[in-house]
């Protein structure tokens, strides 16, 4: 039988056997790489494969560094366009470690790496907005057509114009990614994509941007009205002339199918009283008679002369005759 010392020996060898064993080995997850340091500075290759690996046990250190895509969220910052209008922009982007040790030499973890994302990328953000127009920072199609050319538009305002897209929102987010991924390289990060994620107007100057928008509106709106009024005087006038030519021609038409019928009617009566001095005579008689009955009435007073042809007829006229 082995003595107790032994049996004491043997588990304080096991135990150092474990405990170099533990300190010998480690494990690397399929989502992370890993930077191997001795007294503080990087020994090899980074492993970046997963499984068990070895290292010396007591001087080297364990380093996991992340291997996924990771997000970048900037902060939104106010800043001037270069048409001096101050916006707030709200930026993100995604990053990945792509050289282990320089990472770890120059920033060793995350939070310094979005440190130096926000000044890299918020530098170049900033630049990137004082270079432009407003509007090439939130749109993108160039090939843009107005549904009105810019005759509604007033020419003194420009209201309604559309105003020309040089390079457009993509444009000017591809700018920022090709000035950034080189400076950020040299500390072992590959950026793989910067995008705006809010525009928005700065909130002292949002409320005269929302009156300018609704005095615009207002004049582009008085345009059309008067273009309207403009639109309908013509049609007015159009209409009236036309009711005046259709007026006068029916008129035209009347006086001619009157003047025919009068003509008829006088070759009725000629053709019906001139058959012999006595209808001549008896034609004259119920003439002179109507035109009596048109001109004379209880309040008429009437001044002939004894020659006058209306007169001929109370000549014949006697007292008797009246009664």
């Amino acid at each position: 039988m082995k003595s107790v010392g032994q049996l004491i020996a043997a588990g304080v060898i096991a135990i150092v056997v474990i405990i170099v064993a533990s300190s010998a080995l480690y494990t690397v997850q399929e989502t992370e790489q890993v930077i191997i340091t001795q007294f503080g500075k990087p020994v090899g290759e980074p492993i970046t494969d997963a499984g068990l690996h070895f290292k010396t046990p007591f001087i080297q250190d364990v380093n996991s560094i992340e291997k996924r895509i990771l997000p970048w969220d900037g902060r939104p910052n106010e800043m001037p366009t270069k048409d001096k209008t101050y916006i707030v922009v709200d930026a993100f982007g995604r990053w990945r470690i792509n050289d282990p040790t320089q990472y770890f030499l120059r920033l060793r973890d995350e939070r310094s790496a979005n440190s130096r994302l926000d000044d890299i990328l918020g530098s170049e953000i900033r630049n990137a907005i004082a270079k432009h127009e407003l509007i090439e920072l939130i749109r993108t199609t160039k090939d843009r057509v107005p549904l009105r050319d810019e005759t509604i538009a007033n020419t003194a305002t420009n209201i309604g114009n559309l105003y020309p897209i040089r390079k457009g929102r993509d444009k000017v987010e591809e700018d920022i990614f090709t000035n950034a991924a080189p400076k950020l390289s040299g500390f072992g990060i590959e950026l793989l994509d910067v995008q705006f994620k809010r525009i928005n107007y700065n909130v002292s100057v949002r409320a005269r941007i929302y009156e300018r928008m609704i005095s615009e509106r207002q004049q582009i709106a008085e345009r059309f009205r008067s273009e309207g009024q403009e639109q309908a005087a013509k049609i007015i006038g159009t209409k009236d002339k036309i009711l005046q030519e259709i007026e006068s021609e029916a008129y035209r038409k009347i006086q001619e199918i009157t003047g025919a019928a009068d003509a008829q009617a006088t070759e009725i009566y000629a053709s019906a009283y001139n058959q012999n001095p006595e209808s001549i005579e008896f034609y004259d008689f119920l003439k002179t008679m109507e035109t009596y009955q048109d001109i004379l009435t209880q309040d008429t007073t009437l001044i002939l002369t004894t020659d006058s042809d209306l007169f001929k007829y109370f000549k014949r006229i006697t007292p008797e005759k009246l009664k």
